[in-house]
């Protein structure tokens, strides 16, 4: 845990004061949040590598076959899941990254021209 960062967006209910003790106690000065040192912006989801991409990833293959019964739905997540190579998530984290940059370059500016691309 040393080396783990924990990053979350800024609803209440992850804000609460005994959220943030808790992962104050667990991941130190590495927490990104809001009110936090390292703060995270509001309505950010285009920074949020879960929102730009991996849930519309996953429910786009779990649901290819029109699942009907629940054990079917969570074989389809296990199944995509554990489909996600790591060549996939270092594009991700690339994009990520090319995402911070931009943000810190145009301070803070929409970005129209940044999409993901696989």
């Amino acid at each position: 845990m040393q080396k783990l960062w924990f990053q979350q967006d800024g609803a209440t209910c992850h804000t609460a004061r005994a959220t943030i003790d808790l992962l104050k106690d667990t991941f130190g000065d590495r927490l990104i949040s809001r009110f936090e040192p390292v703060n995270w912006p509001p309505r950010s989801c285009d920074l949020t590598p879960l929102d730009y991409f991996l849930w519309g990833y996953v429910k786009s293959l779990v649901y290819a076959d029109k699942p009907q019964m629940l054990d079917h739905l969570e074989d389809n997540i296990r199944r995509v899941i554990a489909d996600i190579r790591p060549q996939m998530l270092e594009k991700v984290i690339e994009n990520w990254t090319y995402r911070l940059d931009y943000l810190r370059a145009s301070r803070g500016s929409p970005m129209p021209d940044v999409i993901f691309k696989m």
